[in-house]
């Protein structure tokens, strides 16, 4: 049993609807001497019936949170549902959610408070939820020094919470909630070993971008590396190298490895209408004044840039097709959809998507613009004329000029803030 003084406190961020995860998660955890302090997003009306039900599932001592009270090892605390909580000097201090003006973002409040109290003993874990709360806090228990574990959004229905930490770069593990106690108990009892391996990671690290440099065109040396480290990480562990050192020989000898390795570090995770208030805005406000502002016989040009499998850039031809009645019926739309990843390309330029786009296009939208075949929708020939895919290297080729709306979205959240304002320049000079 680990005892170390302080010891380590796990916060675990959840919407209402989590409870089968966070089952999952106690089903699973050992009597390690930490603590666990769980975050929940609960309506200030709702009686809760978590302590009764978590005991079913835990070893551990579970209690409702109270103010005052210490934070001991080997014991699970839960937030009441109508208060805010921190924690100070290792106890819990509450404050009443009625005396605090909204959005009352609990997981923000108690991450950053345990980050500061803790430093490398806090562990962040996000489960499930709609939103972005536990973002901020994640940053803060990374920034002090923490670990940070999310759920794989791939397998939940509600993955906002955990995809908007993920996509800061600065998450340890993706795992499903079950693997999770694993991984902390592994965490918490090699915690120097750990530290060590991170700087033996970093070295080779950087070895590995140097090396998919000199062999590629592609240079990741700006990217943010907790998510590469990441990536890397899983693509050894796939081939059951033990270490960064052993599969960075192993890269030195296989030029083909090379290439999947790079391909993992290009984010080409895109949905049509992701983000259905963003679209929402294009439809009602900025392609209706677009296109009044054309000049007689303009053409219409649009720039998806890091469009990955095409989706978004498929998405914005719908939004512009709709509006293309009357005196706007014979307008020329161009759409010039770009990416660095040539597999990615080849996918969007096909235009071929699986049936479970249902969830994300409307049957109106799909029965006009999508052709079923078989057990797929094809992008209507309408729809498709309007899309040019190309490839293009953000940081290493010129911008496409005189558009009249550049769309780059979850592209610029992997990267250094010295890239980003590189990129963001590039782009304005789009425009």
């Amino acid at each position: 049993m680990l005892t170390a003084e302080p010891h380590h406190i796990i916060a675990i961020g959840a919407s209402a609807g989590g409870m089968d995860e966070i089952n999952s998660f106690f089903d699973n955890t050992p009597l390690d001497g930490v603590s666990y302090v769980i975050i929940q997003h609960l309506s200030p009306d709702f009686k809760s019936r978590m302590v009764e039900l978590l005991a079913r599932h835990s070893k551990l001592v579970v209690k409702e949170a109270e103010d005052g009270m210490y934070v001991a090892c080997n014991e699970v605390y839960l937030i009441p549902h109508d208060k805010f909580m921190t924690i100070s000097n290792g106890s819990l201090n509450l404050t009443d959610k009625e005396n605090i003006k909204g959005p009352h973002l609990t997981i923000n409040t108690f991450f950053n408070s345990l980050a500061e109290d803790c430093g490398k003993k806090a562990i962040g874990v996000v489960l499930s939820g709609l939103g972005s709360d536990g973002t901020e806090g994640s940053k803060a228990i990374k920034k002090a020094g923490g670990m940070l574990i999310a759920r794989d959004p791939i397998n939940s229905e509600f993955g906002s919470m955990p995809s908007n930490a993920i996509a800061t770069g600065l998450v340890d593990f993706v795992l499903e909630p079950a693997l999770m106690p694993g991984a902390i108990e592994e965490y918490v009892k090699n915690e120097a070993e750990l530290l060590r391996d991170h700087h033996d990671d970093e070295r080779n690290l950087k070895a590995i971008i140097d090396l998919i440099k000199e062999n590629s065109p592609l240079d990741f040396s700006d990217y943010k590396q907790a998510t590469i480290l990441r990536r890397t990480k899983r693509r050894a562990s796939f081939g059951n190298f033990s270490s960064l050192a052993n599969y960075l020989n192993f890269l030195k000898m296989s030029p083909d490895e090379i290439d999947i390795l790079s391909k993992e570090f290009l984010i080409s995770v895109t949905s049509f209408f992701r983000d259905k208030a963003a679209f929402e805005c294009l439809r009602e406000e900025v392609i209706p004044d677009l296109l009044q502002k054309l000049g007689h016989g303009q053409e219409l040009k649009m720039w998806v840039a890091g469009c990955a499998t095409g989706e978004e850039a498929y998405s914005l031809a719908i939004l512009v097709a709709e509006q293309l009645t009357g005196e706007f019926k014979n307008t020329v739309v161009k759409i010039f959809a770009t990416d660095i990843d040539s597999y990615a390309l080849i996918h969007g330029g096909k235009g071929i998507y699986h049936l479970n786009i249902a969830t994300d296009v409307s049957k109106e939208r799909l029965e006009k613009y999508f052709i079923r075949e078989g057990d797929s929708y094809v992008v209507a020939p309408l729809i498709r004329k309007m899309i040019i895919f190309a490839q293009h290297d953000l940081v290493k080729n010129p911008p496409y000029c005189n558009m009249h709306l550049v769309c780059c979205r979850n592209l610029l959240i992997y990267m250094t803030p010295v890239l980003q304002k590189k990129i963001f320049t590039m782009l304005l000079f789009g425009l």
